[in-house]
């Protein structure tokens, strides 16, 4: 299915079932078509799960389940997506992981309907901040982001050991006569506060585009 989602006053839209091919969870890397998909985002630099990168999941969770509220208080439900996450170093030649941490900048992400607009984001953010849940400095955006053609698969285990799943995602391209093109991308399926390391589901995306 794709264009704007529609759905009955009485419906609770679940965007993951609705846009299921999107997110395939394969254990060997397929190709996928990714088009222009509406976000709540907020932007960092820096450690990944360091104070500032928690601050703005919080932010971000927090407009979040707000607009969807204000929503279903219209008679418009829906379920908040989960948390994703655009990487990307500053040398795009250079492997992620061999750039220290700190250098790393980050887009935290959370898919959202596409009726939903930017006026109902700023209205959210103006009530958490009223309400002193808005942390300071920290920046809610609502954008949409158009990947077109990537290479997807899961990744279960920790996020240290992505290294070989990114590998075979890149071996995959390259057999394919493609490359990778644009920030890497993480889809969280897993909490790791609740989940072990070693069993922790990601879905790693990276756009591609001809060799």
């Amino acid at each position: 299915m794709s264009g704007e989602e529609t759905v009955k006053p009485s419906a609770k839209l679940d965007l993951y079932k609705e846009f299921e091919k999107q997110y395939v969870k394969p254990k060997k890397p397929v190709f996928v078509d990714i088009p222009a998909i509406p976000y709540l985002t907020a932007c960092g630099r820096g450690q990944p799960g360091g104070e500032d990168f928690r601050r703005k999941i919080g932010a971000l969770f927090g407009a979040a389940y707000t607009i969807k509220m204000a929503r279903k208080s219209a008679g418009q439900d829906y379920k908040v997506c989960g948390l994703e996450a655009l990487w990307w170093v500053d040398d795009a030649g250079k492997p992620v992981d061999e750039v220290p941490l700190d250098e790393w900048t980050w887009k935290l992400m959370i898919r959202v309907p596409g009726f939903i607009t930017a006026r109902e984001v700023k209205q959210a953010a103006a009530a958490l901040e009223e309400k002193g849940k808005l942390p300071e400095g920290v920046e809610v955006r609502l954008e949409k982001i158009k990947e077109g053609q990537c290479v997807q698969m899961l990744h279960v285990g920790p996020y240290q050991e992505e290294t070989r799943t990114v590998q075979a995602m890149k071996e995959f391209a390259e057999a394919n006569k493609m490359r990778f093109h644009g920030p890497h991308h993480e889809l969280y399926i897993s909490d790791p506060n609740r989940v072990a390391s070693e069993r922790l589901r990601t879905i790693l995306r990276q756009a591609v585009r001809a060799a």
